[in-house]
């Protein structure tokens, strides 16, 4: 799932103190007392910093089949959580809204409140506009629901200006040459990486444990292992280390992570490609101002490159009354030329490998990703659930603060982790 998507996002987020994702829709599952076609619907989301992207796709769906889509965007996470809970008891029931994958998607699939879309996703895969390796994260009970919204993949941007400064000539393929890279930036006065301690507080979190051990990340996602495991423990020590070694930026900083990027405050920012646009809005040049490259293995003994990934979900109700038009927006939603349009509108990468994507940069690692050398680890935000994802962002906060022993903070989170998982028993 995806419960953000860039830095304005984000900060939304932050302020009310709650964890979004995007979502995707799709039609089938319950039938609908009745079946009324129209020429436009509306498009419930938590994501208004999208909305000018999500006005140029419904203008250009309209052109393409007809039918049109009209954002109704939401910044506050909360009030948009309960309006579409809310919304499945009233008449006007949503034809697409953004929700969640994973266990908030698996709630409104026990109520059968959400659309399935198992045949949309046969044709889809079978058509190549889709990933089969998305489908598991939209897959409940052997069934799919919604369609993908977008794709992110994780990578590490970099400044070109500051990297040419520091006489940085090639990007690093290991982890010891992303500390030797780190280690020239820091002697041209420069902090080498972006952190905070609000939201984003996870991903070197992520990023370390991974790229050093994903079984571990994944069985830690699923209730399987615990905070307190040995490997999570050495992740962490791993981190402070880096942290103690002055590569990081100042954690409490206000200036968004785009800002410091250009100003060469920072050398690199950790990000999923939504980023670029990001950076683009600020008039910096793909491959001219800044890039970006994969992000190495910690552990050079992994057979794939550890990447890591956001999904996010386009829902219908069950028992919408435009489910025929639904469906007909969400088979063109899917197609090369939709997605084309969406995500050159973010300056973003798509999921649909056929897409045209104008950044070659982007073009070139949607193409990378899809072969055999990388393994897809879902990111922690929609990985793990939500009540151990608010403690834990809670600890990490407090960790890049004042980095120390990291036990007491896994602790706490490992008692919520606890008493979440005994619930699902």
């Amino acid at each position: 799932m995806q419960r953000i998507s860039h830095w304005k996002a984000l900060t939304a987020l932050t302020m009310t103190g709650a964890l979004a994702l995007t979502a995707c829709g799709g039609a089938g599952g319950a039938k609908p007392a009745a079946d009324k076609p129209v020429e436009s619907l509306k498009f419930y989301n938590d994501k208004g910093g999208w909305k000018d992207a999500f006005i140029q796709v419904g203008a250009a769906s309209k052109q393409d089949i007809g039918v049109g889509m009209e954002p109704v965007g939401y910044s506050d996470s909360n009030s948009y959580t309960a309006f579409i809970r809310s919304s499945f008891r009233t008449k006007e029931k949503a034809d697409l809204f953004t929700w969640h994958t994973g266990k908030e998607l698996e709630d409104l699939v026990d109520q059968k409140l959400v659309a399935e879309t198992t045949e949309q996703w046969t044709k889809a895969i079978a058509d190549g506009n889709v990933p089969e390796a998305l489908k598991p994260y939209f897959t409940y009970d052997d069934k799919q629901y919604c369609v993908p919204l977008n794709a992110g993949y994780w990578v590490m941007y970099y400044n070109k200006a500051v990297f040419k400064k520091a006489g940085i000539t090639a990007n690093p393929k290991t982890w010891p040459e992303l500390l030797a890279v780190a280690d020239k930036v820091k002697a041209a006065g420069v902090k080498p990486f972006y952190q905070t301690s609000i939201l984003f507080s996870f991903v070197w979190f992520e990023t370390l444990l991974a790229g050093k051990d994903p079984d571990l990340y994944d069985a830690l996602a699923a209730g399987k292992a615990k905070y307190t495991d040995p490997g999570v423990v050495e992740v962490m020590n791993d981190w402070k280390k880096l942290i103690d070694a002055g590569y990081f930026s100042d954690p409490g900083a206000k200036t968004e992570p785009q800002a410091q990027l250009k100003s060469g405050d920072v050398a690199m920012v950790n990000f999923g490609t939504w980023f670029s646009g990001s950076l683009n809005t600020l008039k910096m040049k793909a491959g001219t101002d800044y890039d970006f490259f994969v992000i190495p293995n910690v552990n050079p003994a992994l057979t794939k490159t550890s990447m890591i990934f956001e999904t996010g979900p386009v829902c219908s109700a069950a028992a919408s009354e435009h489910s025929s038009t639904v469906k007909k927006w969400t088979d063109w939603w899917v197609t090369p030329q939709a997605q084309t349009a969406w995500a050159n509108s973010r300056g973003d990468l798509s999921f649909n490998p056929k897409a045209e994507v104008k950044d070659t940069g982007l073009a070139a690692l949607n193409k990378d990703v899809s072969g055999d050398g990388y393994r897809l680890i879902n990111r922690w935000f929609e990985a793990t659930p939500v009540p151990v994802a608010n403690k834990a962002l809670e600890v990490f906060g407090a960790f890049v603060t004042k980095p120390g022993d990291p036990m007491p903070g896994l602790q706490k989170i490992q008692a919520e982790a606890d008493a979440y998982w005994a619930k699902q028993k």
